[in-house]
């Protein structure tokens, strides 16, 4: 693996890292060459272990002996740039990624039958457009168990690097693919469960909802006050979370992590925290 060091960000491949956006990182036109970036060690690890394919490495020249000497072991015959921090702390946000940020492969996007197929707990992010709120949504699908998150082609790419950061690698956990339209999920089986700030919408805990078929029941997140469009259409049930239609929500991802828990909680008959027991 060749180390290359560097004394300017201008030197030819390192902008990966330092220039291109994200719309050039994921490029469009030509998706197979689409790339995006991953940083800390340890989410880098994580990537790793869930096979993603690295391009390029760039670290602080201590950490090629440190933090970084594990995963530089794993990567093959790929570039490895390296500097000192006083030149790599002009990169923006290089403080939040711990001296260590790899360049990977985007890998081909899964087919819906492939995500579904076995699946019994689903997420779907519908007109999510905050990158750390994807981050968040799928930290806490891969900490309640659920099987896979779709989302709705108007929502942040999962593998922006914020979203990546916020997740701490969950991004590479959840199985995941995008969908054009969630009235799709009902002809491979699945009942909808859209949540929505409304009057007319009934809580999580209803006997309704507890006598679905739990395998074949997701949770669909729509805006707190978004308009009956945004719902999906062929919908089975229309709900709130238990936080009540009062709260108020960062796009409605404090719903979305009640909802999941008790969901999760139901399906799999885990006691609650007010009940005593873990």
């Amino acid at each position: 693996m060749p180390v290359i060091e560097i004394t300017d960000l201008a030197h030819s491949g390192v902008e990966i890292f330092s220039s291109l956006t994200e719309a050039q990182l994921r490029n469009r036109k030509e998706p197979e060459k689409g790339i995006f970036i991953v940083e800390s060690p340890k989410v880098i690890r994580v990537a790793l272990d869930a096979g993603y394919s690295p391009v390029a490495l760039l670290c602080e020249q201590k950490h090629i002996e440190g933090d970084a000497s594990d995963i530089i072991g794993r990567c093959g015959d790929i570039p490895i740039f390296t500097g000192c921090r006083e030149l790599l702390a002009t990169l923006t946000g290089y403080t939040l990624t711990r001296g260590v940020l790899c360049a990977m492969r985007r890998p081909a996007p899964q087919r819906l039958t492939d995500i579904c197929a076995g699946a019994r707990r689903i997420v779907v992010i519908d007109g999510v457009v905050d990158t750390t709120n994807i981050g968040a949504i799928f930290r806490s699908a891969a900490a309640l168990g659920i099987d896979a998150v779709l989302l709705t082609t108007s929502s942040c790419d999962p593998l922006n690097r914020r979203s990546v950061r916020v997740s701490m690698g969950s991004v590479f956990l959840v199985p995941w693919t995008w969908i054009e339209d969630i009235n799709q999920l009902h002809d491979i089986g699945f009942k909808t469960v859209a949540m929505a700030l409304t009057d007319n919408s009934i809580p999580l805990d209803s006997p309704i909802l507890k006598a679905e078929d739990r395998r074949r029941c997701k949770l669909c997140r729509t805006h707190p006050n978004g308009p009956w469009c945004r719902l999906p259409k062929r919908r089975s049930s229309l709900c709130r979370s238990l936080l009540g239609t009062s709260v108020i929500c960062s796009q409605g991802n404090e719903h979305m992590f009640v909802g999941q828990w008790t969901y999760v909680r139901r399906a799999m008959n885990i006691c609650s925290w007010g009940d005593g027991h873990m």
